[in-house]
């Protein structure tokens, strides 16, 4: 089984803890990442899933959360069928803003198969991860 690893970031005109608490917000998460709707807990230990898909066509995506620092940072293990490895986020105070980090370790499928999918999913995945943050950083910095 092969690993990559991907990553992507975005500033906000939000303060460290707003931005945080809205990116835990996992209710709030279909309101940030297109095509993805989140719940689950806010501490070590706590259990998440979340559905990535349109309408019946996707997979659920299920992680324990391994690191929780209140403000800062958040860091899950993926657990389920499709995606499984590590993920993180950490929000960085920035000017009189933040900046937030989005990273992802994952275990690729189906060996030489996998890697050769990779080289088309890796840019859509990124793509998807810098939209998604850059959505959260306007929801964070926009009305409460």
């Amino acid at each position: 089984m092969s690993e990559v690893a991907v990553h992507a970031e975005a500033f906000s005109d939000a303060a460290p803890d707003r931005l945080f608490e809205v990116l835990t917000d996992w209710p709030r998460h279909a309101e940030w990442m297109p095509f993805t709707r989140a719940e689950g807990g806010r501490e070590v230990g706590a259990e998440l899933t979340a559905w990535t898909g349109a309408g019946p066509v996707g997979f659920l995506d299920t992680m324990i959360i391994t690191d929780w620092r209140e403000g800062r940072f958040v860091a899950v293990r993926h657990t389920g069928r499709v995606v499984r490895g590590e993920a993180w986020f950490e929000v960085y105070p920035y000017g009189k803003g933040s900046r937030v980090v989005w990273a992802e370790r994952v275990r690729l499928p189906l060996g030489v198969a996998g890697r050769a999918g990779w080289l088309v999913a890796g840019p859509v995945v990124r793509a998807f991860m810098r939209l998604g943050l850059r959505r959260l950083a306007a929801l964070a910095a926009g009305p409460s």
